[in-house]
């Protein structure tokens, strides 16, 4: 085993995460779930959602046989909402053609929706124990910082870099330990602001910290300006105090979520279910990757001649909307405006 092996296993023995959900047990479906949640979420955030999850949803065949509504509301909040479209499509595929056991080798994985290459090797290490590296974020900013190699992790000049660190540094010992060993110095020491450098096992020939760039390494993204995007929400209910939803269309932003009728252009765009739009309260911002959302919250009163479609927009209670898969700034909006 290399120094570098020796100096992870150490600290990991000692430091390590150890009683993480999806450990007990570490099988392939737990792992899976565990890494497409964690996918630009935290530990600390994830655990939560993951515990729900499985509760309800406990092997890949309860998940494949789930009404997207179920995941959707199980989802609610975690963002990102096209993991979970690629979880339940890839669960479908693992059961109808793979019997509902998981692929045990990269391509295999690989083959599945939402899978790439560290989600695949995440995998296949902790669930396999099988040696295969893996190049999440916080390892990104690890090996970057340890090898010296600068520049933005999403130029495919950097990536590869990193992946060829990452194969080069790969131990055959102990592979679901190695695996989560990386990503728990990654998340627990060498953090993006600062890191604990007098606790890390390898600081000793990190070269980041030697030519004193831990600031600069990984680089940034680099800058572009966010567009802000304005829409209206309309939040609608009838005598009976209960609440218009419609089913978002099954892709783009939210897809196949309930949410509040929206209007992207003008108010008017309502006209068919409302009459009397006015606004209701402030609006509320939410941060997308690539814009700003700003919800603006308007109401009205419903039109008599409103036809509802049941499976694409229908009455609600707040309560029972509560349990749908709702994306988080309508939740707020109607946690707001219909307490």
């Amino acid at each position: 085993m290399s120094d570098w092996g020796r100096r992870v296993f150490a600290w990991f023995d000692a430091h390590g995460r150890h009683d993480l959900p999806w450990q007990h047990p570490r099988d392939p479906y737990r792992v899976w779930v565990s890494e497409v949640m964690l996918q630009q979420t935290t530990v600390a955030a994830v655990i939560p959602y993951f515990q729900r999850f499985v509760e309800q949803l406990p092997d890949v065949r309860a998940l494949a046989a789930a009404p997207a509504d179920t995941l959707m509301a199980l989802w609610s909040g975690l963002g990102y909402y096209a993991r979970a479209r690629n979880l339940h499509a890839a669960a479908q595929i693992i059961v109808s053609e793979h019997g509902g056991r998981f692929p045990d080798d990269m391509d295999g994985l690989q083959a599945l929706p939402g899978v790439g290459r560290s989600t695949a090797a995440a995998v296949l290490a902790q669930a396999f124990d099988r040696p295969a590296a893996i190049l999440d974020g916080n390892v990104k900013r690890l090996l970057a910082r340890h090898g010296g190699i600068a520049g933005w992790p999403g130029l495919s000049a950097v990536s590869r870099q990193l992946w060829q660190e990452a194969e080069a540094r790969l131990p055959r010992e102990r592979p679901a330990d190695y695996a989560q060993a990386l990503m728990d110095l990654g998340a627990t020491i060498c953090t993006r602001r600062r890191p604990a450098c007098g606790e890390c096992p390898v600081a000793a020939d990190c070269r980041a910290r030697r030519e004193g760039r831990i600031d600069d390494i990984p680089g940034r993204r680099p800058a572009k300006p966010r567009p802000l995007r304005q829409h209206w929400y309309l939040i609608l209910r009838n005598p009976a105090g209960e609440l218009l939803l419609t089913r978002r269309p099954p892709s783009g932003i939210w897809g196949g979520l309930w949410a509040l009728p929206e209007a992207r252009d003008s108010v008017q765009e309502f006209a068919a279910l409302a009459q009397d739009v006015r606004p209701a309260g402030d609006s509320i911002r939410h941060e997308f990757t690539h814009f700003s959302l700003e919800l603006t919250p308007v109401t009205g009163r419903a039109r008599p001649d409103l036809v509802r479609d049941g499976a694409e927009l229908n009455w609600h209670t707040v309560e029972s909307a509560a349990q749908l898969g709702l994306p988080q700034p309508i939740r707020r909006l109607i946690e707001i405006h219909c307490a």
